[in-house]
């Protein structure tokens, strides 16, 4: 039995020392930063849609999954009363949160039926 934990213990150091395991390594944690930091501004956007639509009865569908003009902001999406929602959310971790972006024009509001 020891012997059978020697010969483990010892292939195990072969493998771990060896320079495919330890290239291998380093390009799983660089793939793994590569990741986070390009979803960075969407995982933190998501965060800031999903507590603005809890607040406002909304239910979210979805973010961008960058910032594209610099502003710290994401373009995301609600459903708030049959009506799509644009809202700019935080890119932030000291910004988590959404305003709504109606751009230069505000909302129309629908007309509704007169009933006969």
């Amino acid at each position: 039995m020891v012997l059978w934990a020697d010969s483990l213990k010892t292939k195990l150091l072969e493998i771990v020392s060896s320079w495919k395991f330890k290239l291998g390594a380093i390009a799983s944690v660089l793939v793994a930063v590569v990741l986070v930091v390009f979803f960075w501004q969407h995982s933190i956007a998501v965060v800031g849609m999903k507590s603005w639509s809890a607040r406002s009865g909304a239910q979210p569908i979805e973010c961008m999954i960058k910032d594209t003009n610099d502003d710290s902001y994401v373009s995301c999406s609600a459903i708030l009363k049959e009506e799509v929602i644009p809202l700019e959310c935080g890119a932030s971790i000291f910004n988590i949160g959404c305003r709504v972006n109606y751009g230069a024009a505000p909302p129309v509001a629908r007309q509704s039926q007169p009933k006969i």
